[in-house]
């Protein structure tokens, strides 16, 4: 998969959320992000695992991804984070809360607890990606748009860190609604993460959704071979 495949790819997605009426820009830094998400109506308050006071967002190890209407106002959130979990594994790392905070001893507030249930979680290892903090606004829904953002997400991910797994973490709802499925999840476990942060008025029991890095890439390939092919491929690096 060369960067040229990549860029298609990624093009592709841009072009079909364009149609739609949203165009994407995205950064890396991440006060500038929760002071985006902090004031969307409806959403719900972005996690620690993407709050510049919890965790270590450095540069080149997390960026977000922002869809903004023909009138510039926010139409959709998401945001990426990368993890070195060789010398551990997934559900080690959540258990551990290093998922949410950088320094879990001195951060987690008191009655914070994380339980992953999913059994494959003890095998996802390596450098793993976390796809999360997914927002679309009411009025874009119905219109078949989580593949697009997912696909942007994806190519991005894989340009920047070819990672092992990616995965997510989604509520039941999600599930039932075939929702994860269309992001292009191919697997799922219940209980991939029961999160209790009793300081932040959370309690969750959420899915553990992934892709493996040989299936993000076949699912890559086949999106690029299923597309028209499109010259004008330096955008999608702008």
């Amino acid at each position: 998969m060369t960067t040229l495949d990549v860029s298609r790819y990624i093009y592709s997605f841009d072009e079909a959320a364009r149609k739609a009426g949203i165009r994407f820009k995205m950064g890396e830094n991440f006060e500038q992000y929760l002071d985006i998400t902090t004031s969307i109506v409806g959403k719900s308050a972005t996690f620690p695992m993407f709050r510049p006071d919890c965790s270590e967002l450095e540069p080149g190890r997390a960026f977000w991804i922002i869809g903004e209407d023909q009138s510039g106002e926010v139409a959709h959130v998401q945001a990426l984070r990368v993890d070195g979990l060789s010398a551990t594994n997934l559900a080690e790392h959540l258990e551990s809360l290093k998922a949410c905070y950088a320094d879990p001893k001195t951060q987690a507030g008191s009655g914070s607890s994380c339980v992953c249930s999913a059994p494959t979680a003890r095998k996802i290892t390596g450098t793993v990606v976390y796809q999360g903090d997914i927002w679309l606004r009411d009025d874009f829904r119905g219109q078949g748009l989580p593949r697009t953002f997912s696909g942007i997400a994806f190519g991005l991910a894989w340009a920047k860190w070819s990672p092992d797994f990616i995965y997510g973490l989604v509520p039941t709802w999600s599930i039932e609604k075939g929702v994860a499925e269309l992001y292009g999840y191919l697997h799922r476990e219940a209980h991939g993460s029961v999160l209790r942060l009793p300081d932040r008025q959370i309690e969750d029991d959420d899915w553990l959704v992934w892709l493996t890095r040989r299936e993000l890439l076949q699912l890559i390939k086949r999106e690029r071979d299923e597309r028209p092919t499109i010259p004008d491929v330096d955008r999608a690096l702008a």
